[in-house]
């Protein structure tokens, strides 16, 4: 048998060495599983952007006004408010498709600086969009006025609820409750009156009349109603001892 030499053994196994390692390499991934899955959390987050570009600012409020309609489309202006001033302006609807696409892009970001500068809406229109800058003028005052009126009802006194005394009268008694805001009567309910057989009937019939009264007028000087004389003169004395305890 021929024998192998020795020179040889060793230059085959160096070459099984070499190739079990190659193999290994091959095998193992390019990158850290786990710094790869570490990494993707931070690289969202810093590519991840707040609704409307931006977050909002600690006491500001957000107010869209009515959409307005125009010969090429509709626009819509929707405001961000803070301490009673326009802090942002921006047009959520306006024209677009042919040419007004050319005239939207020209004119809405002039109109949104226009209505932060001057806080309201008597801004100037810009020339070659007319009809978006009438749109959007009337969809900011809209916006305006719905800052307006949550400002007042903000600011408006909570109304007064107060109960007039039971004023008895030959049918049954009679008791009316108001609210009172700023001086006046803004609701009144009779919370008892004559009830049974006809009175059943007379009582539906006058009750709501002198609660409309009660408000329109703002006093119990209040005409009777025909036909339930005692419910009326019962409700006027009672709505008077209520309006006694309003200072009214």
């Amino acid at each position: 048998m021929r024998k192998s030499h020795p020179l040889r053994r060793i230059v085959l196994a160096t070459a099984a060495t070499v190739s079990g390692v190659v193999l290994l390499l091959s095998l193992k991934p390019a990158s850290d599983p786990a710094s790869a899955s570490a990494a993707a959390p931070q690289q969202t987050a810093a590519g991840r952007e707040s609704p409307q570009g931006g977050s909002q600012a600690a006491g500001s409020n957000t107010v869209t006004g009515d959409v307005a309609r125009t010969q090429y489309g509709a626009v819509q202006v929707r405001l961000t408010v803070s301490a009673g001033k326009i802090t942002k302006a921006e047009a959520v609807q306006a024209p677009k498709g042919g040419t007004s696409d050319q005239k939207t892009a020209l004119a809405v970001p002039k109109l949104n600086q226009a209505a932060v500068t001057a806080g309201n809406a008597q801004i100037d229109s810009v020339s070659g969009a007319t009809y978006t800058s009438n749109g959007y003028k009337q969809s900011l005052q809209s916006a305006l006025d719905k800052v307006k009126a949550a400002g007042d009802a903000a600011s408006a006194p909570a109304p007064r609820t107060l109960t007039g005394k039971v004023a008895q009268t030959q049918y049954g008694p009679v008791q009316v409750r108001i609210s009172v805001s700023d001086g006046k009567i803004t609701k009144a309910e009779a919370v008892q009156a004559p009830k049974g057989a006809t009175s059943d009937q007379k009582t539906a019939l006058a009750v709501p009349k002198l609660n409309q009264a009660a408000v329109t007028a703002g006093n119990a000087q209040i005409d009777s109603v025909s036909g339930a004389t005692y419910t009326s003169n019962g409700y006027k004395q009672s709505l008077q001892s209520a309006l006694d305890q309003a200072g009214g």
